[in-house]
């Protein structure tokens, strides 16, 4: 190749140019903390812009958990929000809400097991929309600062042990990966959803 010349991406990372935010995004929507530790894994390896890892990641959760708080507060008396509200977990983050809940509202995504179920809690309770809407993209902001370092840190640990060259290639391996694994994972999600009413008749 002359000096002067460009040369072409490689298919992997042209593919991970393409689909590696939308990974992030989702992944921070349904899955969670891996997909955003992989979004500073990217961008450690210059494979995405870390304010798009940070933005997908904000956005990803955030948005879900605003989705949430909205079917908590308009649907709170149909029987799926009624299934959800009798879970064990479901009562104890009630319980940490109207005892602390700004705080509350900033700290679940940090806990294991209340992810899903804080925002419908805080739905049904009488938190204002707009105060939720406010800390909920703050705390999403502050989720996606937290993981999407450690991953970026990580990755240059990666780098310093294996050399740049076979970080690059293990993190568009990783890319593909969680892209595939978040659409698996959102089609085995829909299936079951679907198939939950035909069982119950």
């Amino acid at each position: 190749m002359r000096p002067h010349e460009v040369q072409p991406p490689r298919p992997m990372e042209h593919l991970i140019s393409q689909y590696g935010a939308l990974g992030v995004f989702l992944g921070a929507a349904v899955e969670g903390q891996s997909a955003v530790v992989a979004g500073g894994l990217l961008a450690r390896q210059h494979l995405m812009s870390l304010w798009i890892a940070l933005a997908c990641a904000t956005s990803g959760s955030g948005l879900a958990d605003q989705m949430l708080f909205i079917a908590g507060r308009r649907f709170r008396d149909t029987a799926w929000v009624a299934r959800t509200t009798a879970r064990p977990a479901f009562a104890k983050a009630l319980g940490f809400i109207e005892r602390y809940p700004n705080t509350y509202v900033l700290a679940f995504r940090f806990v294991y097991g209340l992810r899903l179920v804080s925002p419908l809690a805080i739905g049904v309770s009488r938190m204002p929309a707009w105060r939720f809407a406010g800390l909920n993209l703050l705390a999403a902001a502050l989720w996606a600062a937290v993981f999407t370092g450690l991953g970026y840190a990580f990755g240059e640990a990666v780098e310093a042990m294996l050399g740049s060259q076979a970080a690059r290639r293990g993190a568009m391996i990783a890319a593909v990966a969680l892209v595939l694994l978040v659409l698996v994972g959102a089609l085995v999600r829909m299936a079951m959803r679907r198939a939950g009413p035909r069982q119950a008749g």
